[in-house]
């Protein structure tokens, strides 16, 4: 396990992500439409505002103003602090508010795919980012199935490969508009 996690600028938000694995799996549910940085910095943000980030305590709470409150965690503060509730919820009805069963119980690739794309707001994309994350970061043997064969998360090690990371990524995006598709 590592102990961290170079997706923020805060060196405190880092050892969080790396460290409990329900900050690591919001940070991917906020990972939407804003910078990576942002997103991986909203656990922590959570954390000091609710005073934990255990999966009951996240469940049972008001959630909407402590995501608006300035400033904000998230760019979309509502809908993001619904998708956190029901991430929550879903892991404490689902894995007794452990995360990081999410992946321990996993027998293989599949059931890991399975597991993590049944978590509310992750497609496909965050089903193979976290898989990379916790196959290259993590070790978990699951996941090395889910690793695709472009640049992700997880080979992101230091913060240069943080920058060199979003620079590629922003690039690819660039000629996938010039294509007419989307990312």
């Amino acid at each position: 396990m590592p102990d961290r996690l170079y997706f923020t600028d805060s060196d405190e938000a880092n050892a969080l992500i790396a460290s409990d694995p329900m900050a690591l799996v919001i940070g991917f549910a906020l990972d939407q439409q804003v910078s990576v940085q942002k997103a991986f910095s909203g656990p922590l943000a959570l954390r000091e505002r609710l005073g934990s980030l255990d999966a009951d305590a996240i469940a049972s709470a008001d959630l909407e103003p402590l995501f608006r409150t300035p400033p904000a965690i998230h760019r979309f503060p509502g809908s993001m602090a619904k998708r956190v509730h029901d991430l929550a919820v879903h892991i404490q009805d689902q894995y007794d508010g452990d995360a990081a069963r999410i992946w321990t119980e996993a027998a293989d690739s599949s059931a890991l795919r399975a597991n993590i794309a049944a978590l509310p707001g992750f497609g496909e994309m965050k089903v193979k980012a976290l898989g990379a994350v916790l196959a290259k970061r993590f070790g978990v043997e699951a996941a090395a199935g889910l690793v695709p064969r472009h640049p992700t998360l997880g080979d992101v090690d230091s913060a240069q490969a943080l920058a060199d990371y979003q620079t590629a990524k922003r690039a690819h995006k660039a000629e996938w508009s010039k294509a007419g598709t989307r990312a």
